[in-house]
């Protein structure tokens, strides 16, 4: 059986007022099945990364595509900073605590560690494309009225 037939595509999307302050993530197979959720105390970079772990985690079968604006979930697998964020005892590049870190473990255990193809795909925020669109929303929802949804 061909593999890219059963390839899902996830998109992804946090949100957060503040900046810390309230936050909401979403992610999103198509419009009839999703899920978002928010945390009171948080970044939008933890909405984003929670966002792709929420939905490795409500996903477990199969190979996965995420689509994500987020250059920070993107980059750290497309341009492998988390080679040198392993490499480097969990520092950046610049020598610092890598932020976050509790998530990005959580995360790299279920695309590193599982064996499972998970591939990353920016796409650019508020650009138009429907889906990306559609995940933004439900995290700017859970991130106001602190509820999350699934369908």
């Amino acid at each position: 059986m061909d593999n890219a037939a059963h390839l899902k595509r996830i998109h992804t999307d946090g949100s957060c007022r503040g900046n810390p302050g309230p936050g909401g993530w979403a992610w999103a197979l198509d419009t009839d099945c999703y899920a978002s959720g928010a945390e009171a105390h948080t970044t939008n970079q933890r909405m984003e990364v929670y966002a792709v772990i929420d939905a490795l985690r409500e996903n477990p079968e199969g190979p996965v595509a995420i689509v994500s604006d987020s250059t920070y979930v993107v980059k750290c697998f497309n341009d492998k900073w988390h080679a040198g964020w392993l490499k480097r005892g969990w520092k950046n590049s610049q020598g610092q605590p890598v932020a976050n870190r509790d998530l990005w473990e959580e995360l790299f255990e279920l695309v590193l560690q599982s064996g499972r193809a998970v591939t990353f795909t920016w796409v650019k925020g508020h650009s138009g494309d429907m889906m990306n669109d559609f995940v933004d929303a439900l995290a700017t929802v859970a991130a106001d009225t602190q509820r999350g949804q699934r369908s």
